[in-house]
């Protein structure tokens, strides 16, 4: 059985050499029940680069989900769906119905999420839509060592994002990964949201993209051992925590 984790393969940091960071973000998540892409970062090139340069077939994902309607979220789905037009795409209502419309021709099935929480397979789940600008939605996995959530740019704040994933799974979130939309807060609302997440019972931290270098600081110091750095090639297992 594979194991749960998740692998950075677009992000406008670098973890490992030789890849090209680009303003986005985007992750593979690795799952019993199968492998989903999370987001496609600003550039499909770079995104399918990247993504073979690891060690992953574009073509073995099975599920697209798309966080929001940003450019540095969804830059790549021509590219990805061009190689792997089979692939299930998770969007939600706040997309453009112009975009909902042509996916359905591109792709294997599309589910629009709504505002309700929506099980996409064993372990899987959205957020549903999270009021924001833009609405946006996260990914919950619920793996043998507690709900692990992933955000794209956190726009409903990640505090909202984490007591969503909470509610919907019964346990505190175990690892929390994504943009958390802290570039343009200052130290005031950096640490508001530190401490929030601290007392929704948040154990592991991976700030990176829009998360800011003052943020990513300030959780590094706030979660010590407990805050991983992001940028392409990170790679986590869930039963590493």
């Amino acid at each position: 059985m594979q194991t749960s984790g998740l692998t950075i393969v677009f992000d406008n940091y670098r973890h490992l050499p030789g890849f090209q960071t680009l303003w986005g973000f985007a992750a593979v998540i690795h799952t019993p029940g199968g492998t989903l892409l999370f987001d496609t970062g600003s550039n499909g090139r770079v995104l399918l680069r990247n993504i073979q340069g690891l060690g992953i077939a574009p073509e073995s994902i099975d599920i697209l989900f798309l966080s929001h309607l940003h450019w540095d979220h969804i830059g790549g789905l021509d590219s990805f769906l061009e190689i792997n037009p089979r692939a299930t795409v998770v969007v939600h209502e706040g997309f453009s119905k112009h975009l909902l419309h042509d996916l359905r021709g591109l792709c294997g099935e599309l589910i629009v999420v709504g505002e309700e929480p929506l099980p996409l397979g064993p372990g899987l789940h959205s957020t549903g839509m999270l009021a924001a600008e833009p609405p946006e939605q996260a990914l919950v996995v619920e793996s043998d060592y507690g709900p692990v959530v992933i955000s794209g740019c956190a726009h409903p704040g990640m505090e909202r994002i984490v007591e969503r994933a909470t509610a919907m799974t019964g346990s505190k979130v175990r690892l929390a990964v994504g943009g958390f939309h802290l570039m343009y807060a200052d130290a005031v609302k950096i640490e508001q949201t530190i401490l929030a997440l601290q007392r929704l019972g948040v154990e592991w931290v991976l700030p990176t993209h829009c998360s800011g270098d003052l943020g990513i600081e300030a959780f590094k110091r706030r979660f010590g051992k407990r805050c991983f750095l992001g940028g392409i090639g990170r790679e986590i297992r869930f039963d590493g925590l």
